[in-house]
This record gives structure tokens, sequence and C-alpha cells, in this order.
């Protein structure tokens, strides 16, 4: 099941309200608090191979949960099992990858995205795929974890990278936009969701006047709203796990870390607080 925000006109579609409600996470209009009791500390990790991980941690540590968040840079498995949550951050998704591997930390991540709230940022979205197109000769390794299919460097080169504002009406002050920077971002390019997944909910589109050429090939509806396609997509959610097609860490916007921790993470934890012994 596919449902989008802001878009509950249409049948396959609920509001983000009942989404919400349906999902077992609090609204869009939750307060800081979550409504049962969750631990003092929560301990956030960040993958911290290869990337913009120091910037996560410097946003993290200024967003307006800071004072409940424990930030610990994962590099090894014994770092992962402090956690909470985890980051994967913007970077190099093979490099970022071949290090988890040698590090020893694919499998447990793997098995730490079944039970655990996980955010991938452009690389990390990447990783957090369970199919990849426009590999590298060899393949891609992914974690999986998210039912899509994305394309590596989907907007372009470098020189193609660009900035956008977003309309989220999830995040804290809804009706400022968030600026997205995207470099060399991937694209969502299928949404394949089993009946047994969790429903997908799409956060933010960008408008399909800014996918590049070889996007458009096949031409998305006249009025850019098609719920069907997938490629104006640039953040979702499914289930625990976030992902986003561009780097909220590089600007000084702290609302996509605050969702993060405040929707995805702090309700896992208040359920597990209030499951019997």
């Amino acid at each position: 099941m596919i449902r989008e925000e802001g878009r509950g006109q249409a049948t396959s579609l609920i509001p983000a309200s009942e989404a919400a409600r349906t999902s077992g996470y609090p609204g869009i209009e939750a307060k800081m608090q979550p409504s049962s009791p969750t631990p003092d500390i929560v301990t956030i990790g960040i993958l911290a191979l290869q990337g913009a991980f120091a910037e996560h941690q410097v946003m993290l540590q200024k967003a307006s949960l800071k004072r409940r968040v424990v930030i610990v840079l994962v590099r090894q498995q014994e770092d992962l099992d402090k956690c909470d949550a985890l980051i994967i951050p913007g970077g190099e998704s093979t490099t970022i990858a071949l290090l988890a591997r040698l590090a020893g930390l694919l499998e447990p991540i793997r098995e730490f995205l079944k039970t655990k709230p996980v955010w991938g940022t452009c690389a990390g979205a990447i990783l957090l795929s369970r199919s990849v197109e426009g590999a590298k000769k060899g393949g891609q390794e992914l974690l999986g974890g998210i039912s899509i299919t994305i394309e590596r460097n989907g907007f372009g080169s470098q020189v193609e990278s660009f900035e956008a504002p977003l309309e989220v009406e999830s995040l804290r002050e809804a009706n400022r936009p968030f600026h997205g920077i995207f470099i060399r971002a991937p694209v969502v390019i299928g949404l394949n969701p089993s009946p047994t997944d969790p429903p997908i909910q799409i956060i933010s589109r960008i408008s399909a006047s800014l996918l590049p050429t070889s996007q458009t090939a096949v031409p998305l509806d006249e009025d850019d709203t098609d719920p069907r396609d997938s490629r104006t997509i640039v953040a979702l959610r499914q289930g625990l796990h976030l992902l986003t097609t561009f780097h909220p860490e590089l600007t000084k916007d702290d609302r996509f870390h605050e969702y993060f921790v405040r929707e995805c993470v702090l309700p896992t934890l208040s359920s597990r607080s209030s499951s019997p012994a």
C-alpha cells in the first residue's frame, strides 16, 4: 500500500493523520513528548565510515531534542549495539558498503533494520533500498529495509547537482519550505511493497520540471501529481525507516532530524517500554 501526505483525495491514498493512526505512529500534530513514557536517554548512532557523518552529528546536537539524545559514531558492531536508531549518511554508497563489509557491520545492520529505526540520506537511501539500478561494475551491496528500486546518480553528475524548496507537511512549521540539497542524488524509480510490508508513506516530492531529461523520456502526467509515478519522490517512510534522496544535514535546518527522532524513534522506544517484561 502507498500512502501520500497531502493527497487524501486519491482513491489509493489516505490523509497523513489517518496514515499515522493506522501505522501506529503519532499524527503530524503530535507534541514533542510521546504519549507513553520513554527512556530519558535516546541513543542514536551515525554510521561513521565515510561521507557526511560529522554533519549529521552537528545537526542532532542542535536539534530541539538534543537533551534527550546521545550520539554514537558507529564504526564497529559494539558501537551499533548501543544504539536505539541509526543514521546512514550521504557519501559514496559503494565505498560505505565496502567499508561496512570490512568492519563486519553489514549483517549486524541488516539485523538492526528488522527492529529499530534507520534513516538513510542520499547514499544511505541507496543502501536502504531493496534494489538498485546504475550500480558500478561488479554490483552494489545493499542493506535493504525499504521496498523500493532506486537509481544511483539519477539526477545526473556532480555538475547537475541542484537545490530546491520542498513542501513537507509533516515537519514543524510546515508552511516553511525545507531547503533540499541534491548532490548526485538518486531517483526513486519504483515502489515495490509486498502485501506483508508496512505501507509506504510519501513525505515529499519535487516538481517534475526538476527531473533530468534522462528521467522524463517517459512523460509524467500533465499536472505532476500522479501518485503512481515515483520519480518525483524525494522523501518517504516505510514502517520504522526514513529515506531522503537529498542532504538535510548540509542545511542549517534541523527539522528533518527532529522529525526522525519524534516520529520514528520515540514511538518505538515508547512501545518497547510499555511492553510486558
